[in-house]
């Protein structure tokens, strides 16, 4: 297995081509397992997370069964259908796609919302053999008669259990009613909780399953570091931070939108380049940012999860947590951004008083301490005004009345900071501008007993 490479998979030579020029030459893990099955034809269970190579996995042998099958185009007929749950993964799944049929007569498209339709419906116009989309737009086209899904061939659900954090799947279900029953299915996730586990039986038929999940579902060459802080010392501990000139490319999460904004502005003030991305922010800002990061004239992008989804970004030195993510999970995705390549990252998470029961259960699931950092880096507040802190809102749910609320860390009494929560928006545009899933109430905060 560790001597494979692509050109043992057999496929036809303008894949092959393009796969050179790219330099894919060995496979990932989840590429060796899961691409010869589904060449067969055989409907696939994945767990797998960013960064795996997972999209290479099934769009490769989609494009090869499109590719030796074709058929005449048919105005607004889908062939393939690849569902993701954001705009910023269905735009990078899309762009790789462009580049492994580069040297293949084959249509590809995108749609999501945030943008015009115009242009994408122009573009369904002569049929089309790969359709990347996100739920709420493809619905919408569908109920506009522009697409058609009555001949879907193969069908890829990407990211499952961020379409159930998101709240997206009775839409799923929903596109599952106008996908034949006959079809060969290809199911993505990086994590299986039960309710993904129950969609999964109802989507896949004697699947070949593929885990490669890592025992410890932490990458090993990422630093991970614990600062105990109040809430209102999280912006002047983060912007010396980020003074240090070797957090040279830094993804910084918030759990607001709101937060976010105010946390660029802030750094700004501070003489640090920042950009933010969420789902408020319209397709062409979202991928500006995006681009201005990747190229360097950006040194920090402050994200929420949802819009962080599907980033994947050489070289970014450092991923903060200047929120702790209430959902274990989150905090294994968010610090996969770094360290990616076999280069080495650094994970910093700012937790406050009312977060720690939330590094408790991160600390269960990658099974092992997050390693406390005792002397904090403070600025003065000459340099940024207390007044000028991140907004103190929505404090995490309590089990305990405010009396009995436990003092904070290190002999710091806690001083009723409160970290913004995670709320449910209206749905809006349905393709995550407006979402951000509430799967579990927050829980009671807590001294976590240092």
């Amino acid at each position: 297995m560790d001597s494979q490479k692509f050109t043992d998979f057999g496929f036809i030579e303008p894949i092959s081509h393009a796969l050179r020029d790219i330099e894919y030459t060995v496979p990932t893990p989840v590429q060796i397992r899961a691409i010869p099955p589904l060449l067969a034809g055989r409907d696939l269970l994945g767990c797998a997370q960013t960064g795996t190579g997972k999209t290479a996995a099934f769009a490769l042998p989609i494009i090869q069964h499109l590719a030796k099958n074709p058929r005449k185009p048919e105005r607004g007929v889908v062939r393939s259908l690849i569902l993701t749950p954001t705009r910023e993964l269905a735009a990078q799944i899309h762009q790789n796609l462009k580049m492994y049929t580069r040297y293949l007569k084959m249509s590809t498209v995108v749609v999501y919302g945030g943008v015009g339709q115009g242009p994408q419906v122009k573009s369904l116009g002569q049929g089309v053999d790969i359709l990347v989309a996100t739920p709420g737009r493809l619905l919408d086209l569908i109920g506009q008669g522009y697409i058609k899904l009555h001949s879907v061939e193969i069908f890829v659900l990407d990211e499952a259990d961020r379409m159930l954090d998101m709240g997206f799947i009775p839409d799923v279900r929903r596109i599952l009613g106008y996908v034949p029953k006959k079809r060969q299915t290809m199911f993505l996730s990086a994590t299986m909780p039960p309710k993904v586990v129950q969609l999964a039986k109802t989507m896949v038929h004697d699947p070949v399953r593929v885990d490669v999940t890592p025992e410890r579902p932490v990458v090993e060459f990422i630093e991970q570091r614990l600062m105990m802080v109040e809430v209102r010392q999280k912006t002047t501990v983060l912007v010396n931070i980020l003074k240090d000139p070797g957090a040279s490319r830094a993804l910084v999460f918030t759990r607001t939108k709101h937060g976010a904004n105010k946390l660029v502005r802030l750094l700004g003030r501070a003489g640090i380049s920042a950009t933010g991305i969420h789902g408020n922010k319209t397709q062409s800002a979202r991928q500006k940012a995006m681009d201005d990061f990747k190229a360097g004239r950006i040194r920090v992008l402050v994200a929420t999860d949802i819009a962080a989804r599907g980033i994947d970004v050489e070289g970014i030195t450092h991923v903060i947590n200047h929120d702790i993510p209430n959902i274990a999970e989150t905090y294994v995705h968010r610090i996969g951004r770094t360290a990616r390549a076999g280069c080495r990252g650094i994970s910093i998470s700012l937790c406050s008083p009312e977060e720690q029961s939330f590094i408790r259960d991160i600390e269960k699931l990658i099974r092992q301490p997050i390693p406390v950092v005792s002397e904090i880096p403070y600025m003065s507040r000459v340099e940024l005004k207390a007044e000028e802190e991140m907004p103190r809102t929505a404090k995490p749910h309590s089990r305990k009345p405010r009396s009995q609320q436990s003092q904070g860390p290190r002999g710091r009494s806690s001083q009723g900071g409160r970290g913004d929560r995670s709320g449910r928006s209206n749905r809006g545009d349905r393709d995550g501008r407006n979402k951000q899933g509430d799967r579990d109430r927050q829980r009671d905060g807590g001294n976590r007993g240092w």
